[in-house]
């Protein structure tokens, strides 16, 4: 049988399922695939169970590990079922695509610009376009009824279509380069062969069938750069080989796709019954009759629309309007399990690889963790061995650039010994995992060479403070001496007592969570006393006389050290701290959010009374003082909660007092102050807030107090003001008297 060409649509399992029809037919010698040749050994792997798709190739530069590429299949991708055709028959098989060696070395910058043909440059989809001509306006639906449900090769008229379309477009100089190469692969191998089977993109059919003289394909390549490149398999994802991901040649519904290519029989119904587990999974009612009915309605909307089979159109509408009554979220939930779908490859162990990723996947195994697509919360307690090894393990690959898990941060249980993580393998993870496989050959020596790097780097003492605390995470033992050998010398230059501050929470975790972790931290004990001997030193000068935007992040720090003092539980440390907040509480020139907040923090430790905080708060809200130095110590005093005015009632009324007295002109500048104090509370402490305000007040009116009687007419001059406020149009209307 002479050579033939199969052009095939990138991951269509109608191409796939007739490109395997046709291999049958034909028995070829030799199959030639678009793909890197570098990956030509790779191609026995495909024979072993353990390599189960979606996966892709990932070449990358040896020099270079950034400079990388993927070539993903999945089971319906045609590449990847003409690769297993061929080695379930012991047919060779070659990649004949250009090398990736030249697009490593940017080999193709200087391509040469196509023949003056007038029209249009390459399509961005070619299938788009025929679909377009053919009156459809959804490229994928028209695949699915001229290809998907045929049930029989269509290759000559896709070739014929392709030929049609290329005549009226503008050659991309890439795909000159790579059908000059692609031509050339073909001459060597018919000198040898004859029977040849070509599969490629269907658009690059045309050009490997036109006769072009073999030297001005050499003339083509002749003199274009190459870099050393390697080459492995590894893990993919229905996700990233959806369009959504932004890949050029990925299909909207690999689910879908998924489902057409391995369901021979009953497929609408078979999919609409996987629908209803999704659903069910997540507590929808759906039951066989749902079912039925959704076939039956999906199988209507095909004939009436002229398809040969109801497509992922009518099986979506179908399951819409009746196993999801009409909910949006509820489609949105089917087409992200089943229509994109969650699926991740697998790769064998055996598989050719980095030291990092081999070291990686076998502490996977260690700590029990299966890297998934789909993202799920791991709660750990580090009083668990493998949860702590589970914990130090995802500190360490953020370390070195894979945040294969992030952490969540409120989902925090009240012990120090719990962590919680958002888990979703990426699988980019594999070129960082070769990027960074020049720091170490496992886990701990990358990410312990690269916090080495970073000290050594560090512009900061924040930098440096950051560094020690993931050096006790992720539980990086010969990090820290070089860490705390750069916290020293940071600290001993840096003078600016915010920096110091913000040093001191990272430290004091650090310090107090080592006996959690099992972490060695005696070295770093040292280092926190001299800063926080610094800190106590310089602040009563630092706080004094500063603006409004120095006293917020002033603020920040006071809270940040205090909390650190209350972490490090020293009593003798804690009194030179509160010692030091009375030396700065003094200052007359003092910022009020500063004074307000160094107030509460007096108060809570119980070395203020009710009686002096109250004494302390009617000097700004005294009658002369700026209302806006006011509102400012009293955000100061309230920030992080409203519980003392629920308990403090003399404290509550100063406050009203002093709001009913704010003149008409400053209220404006003051509300958003105030806002936002108020607004930082709980939504409890607000209701009680306001429940003890609405107490006061009708005590007052029905004992005649000083309030009197409610004035409706000034009342309604509220409305208009109130209206805007709460962002609705509050109505007047008229009570009596006898009514209240």
């Amino acid at each position: 049988m002479p050579e033939r060409l199969y052009g095939i649509r990138h991951h269509g399992p109608g191409s796939a399922r007739a490109l395997v029809q046709e291999l049958d037919r034909q028995r070829p010698d030799i199959v030639l695939i678009e793909g890197p040749p570098e990956a030509d050994e790779l191609v026995r792997w495909v024979a072993d169970e353990q390599l189960a798709p979606p996966v892709a190739l990932l070449g990358y530069a040896v020099d270079d590990p950034r400079r990388a590429a993927f070539w993903p299949f999945a089971v319906f991708s045609p590449e990847w079922q003409a690769m297993r055709w061929a080695v379930t028959h012991g047919v060779p098989v070659r990649f004949f695509d250009l090398p990736y060696a030249y697009h490593a070395a940017g080999g193709l910058a200087d391509a040469p610009e196509g023949p003056g043909v007038r029209g249009r440059s390459r399509p961005a989809d070619p299938i788009g376009e025929l679909a377009a001509a053919a009156g459809y306006d959804d490229p994928e639906r028209w695949w699915e009824d001229v290809v998907e449900h045929r049930g029989m090769p269509a290759f000559a008229a896709i070739a014929e279509a392709m030929t049609a379309l290329r005549e009226s477009t503008v050659d991309d100089p890439e795909d000159l380069v790579r059908e000059a190469y692609m031509r050339t692969v073909l001459r060597e191998v018919r000198r040898t062969r004859e029977n040849l089977a070509v599969v490629c993109g269907a658009w690059h059919v045309p050009a490997l069938a036109r006769r072009i003289p073999a030297k001005d394909d050499a003339a083509l390549l002749k003199g274009r750069r190459k870099t050393k490149v390697a080459c492995t398999w590894v893990p993919w994802t229905y996700g990233r080989l959806a369009t959504a991901s932004g890949y050029g040649a990925g299909v909207r519904s690999p689910g879908w796709y998924h489902h057409l290519f391995a369901t021979a029989e009953e497929v609408v119904p078979r999919w609409l019954v996987e629908a209803a587990g999704v659903l069910r999974a997540e507590g929808v009612p759906t039951s066989s009759a749902h079912v039925i009915e959704a076939t039956r309605l999906a199988e209507a909307l095909a004939t009436l629309r002229g398809r040969p089979l109801a497509g992922l159109a009518e099986v979506t509408e179908a399951a819409e309007a009746v196993m999801c009554d009409g909910e949006p979220l509820r489609t949105e939930l089917i087409g992200r399990r089943l229509i994109v779908g969650e699926r991740l490859g697998g790769v064998p162990e055996a598989m050719p690889a980095v030291p990092l990723a081999r070291d990686l996947a076998a502490q996977q195994r260690s700590v029990r963790l299966k890297p998934e697509p789909a993202e799920r919360v791991l709660e750990l307690d580090l009083r668990r061995d493998i949860d702590l090894r589970r914990s130090r393990l995802l500190h360490r690959l953020r370390r070195i650039g894979v945040p294969w898990g992030e952490p969540e941060a409120g989902r925090r249980g009240t012990g120090t010994f719990r962590e919680a993580w958002r888990l979703r393998w990426q699988p980019e993870f594999a070129v960082r995992l070769v990027e960074y496989s020049m720091y170490g050959t496992t886990v701990s020596a990358a990410a312990t060479a690269r916090v080495t790097d970073a000290a050594g780097a560090a512009a900061s003492l924040a930098e440096v403070t950051a560094l020690v605390e993931a050096c006790l995470l992720a539980d990086l033992g010969e990090a820290y001496p070089p860490v705390l050998s750069a916290l020293d010398a940071h600290a001993a230059a840096d003078a600016d007592v915010g920096h110091l501050m913000a040093a001191l929470p990272a430290l004091a975790r650090t310090l107090r969570y080592g006996d959690v972790r099992r972490t060695d931290v005696a070295g770093l004990a040292a280092v926190t006393t001299s800063l926080f001997d610094r800190v106590c030193a310089g602040l009563p000068a630092a706080a004094g006389a500063v603006a409004d935007s120095a006293a917020r992040e002033l603020r920040g720090h006071l809270d940040g050290v205090h909390a650190a003092v209350a972490l490090l539980d020293d009593a003798p440390l804690r009194q030179r701290w509160f010692a030091t907040l009375a030396t700065v509480a003094a200052r007359a020139d003092l910022h009020g959010l500063l004074a307000g907040r160094i107030t509460r923090l007096l108060h809570d430790a119980g070395l203020l009374d009710e009686a002096e905080v109250r004494r302390r708060l009617r000097l700004p809200l005294t009658v002369g003082t700026p209302p806006a130095h006011g509102a400012a110590w009293v955000e100061g005093f309230l920030a992080g909660g409203g519980l003392l005015l629920v308990h403090d009632e003399a404290l509550l009324r100063l406050l009203d007092a002093w709001l009913a007295d704010i003149p008409a002109d400053a209220f404006d500048e003051v509300l958003p102050l105030l806002r936002r104090t108020f607004g930082g509370f709980a939504a409890g402490e607000r209701r009680a807030i306001g429940e003890r305000v609405a107490g006061a007040s009708a005590s007052g009116a029905s004992t005649g107090t000083a309030m009197g009687p409610l004035d409706h007419d000034r009342a309604a001059i509220l409305l208009p003001t109130l209206s805007a406020l709460l962002g609705h149009e509050i109505q007047a209307r008229e009570t009596s008297d006898e009514r209240l």
